[in-house]
């Protein structure tokens, strides 16, 4: 590995989307992500959220469809929460919103592990994961033998 290569992190994440406007009100209104900055230009619709001035999340106004699972890209978008009830108080505020959660409340990461989470979908059908490193110790895996945020 070489100097470069051993400082890199994660910088943000950009995301393509059918209707910047509905996923503003998701990312903005439902998640809490601040827009740093909005492109309005017919054909070049974006936002830039993020939180403390930082950039986490590009949207980009240029899909035709829906998240397509199947299709290489994308597997699944997660957040760290720093403790499991902040998780929880995420997750009521989603389901006062409709969205659609892919198993009933926190599910640990696999059997027996500390860490796990909620897992649902954004508008577009993009997979979302909102997780803490503990608090999970009591809850189910849905599966057994893989990790959770894996198939859902």
């Amino acid at each position: 590995m070489t100097a470069a290569t051993s400082t890199l992190t994660t910088g943000h994440i950009g995301l393509n989307v059918t209707d910047i406007e509905r996923s503003l009100a998701f990312y903005g209104g439902v998640l809490g992500c601040d827009v740093l900055v909005e492109g309005k230009d017919d054909g070049r619709r974006y936002a830039l959220l993020g939180r403390d001035g930082r950039l986490t999340l590009a949207l980009w106004q240029q899909a035709d469809g829906a998240y397509a699972p199947a299709l290489a890209g994308l597997h699944h978008l997660a957040f760290e929460a720093a403790t499991m009830d902040q998780v929880r108080e995420i997750e009521a505020g989603l389901k006062a919103h409709g969205v659609s959660f892919a198993y009933d409340g926190v599910v640990a990461h696999r059997e027996g592990a500390a860490s796990g989470g909620i897992f649902f979908h954004d508008p577009d059908g993009t997979r979302l994961e909102i997780y803490a490193p503990t608090g999970a110790e009591d809850a189910g895996a849905p599966h057994a033998t893989a990790p959770t945020c894996g198939f859902f």
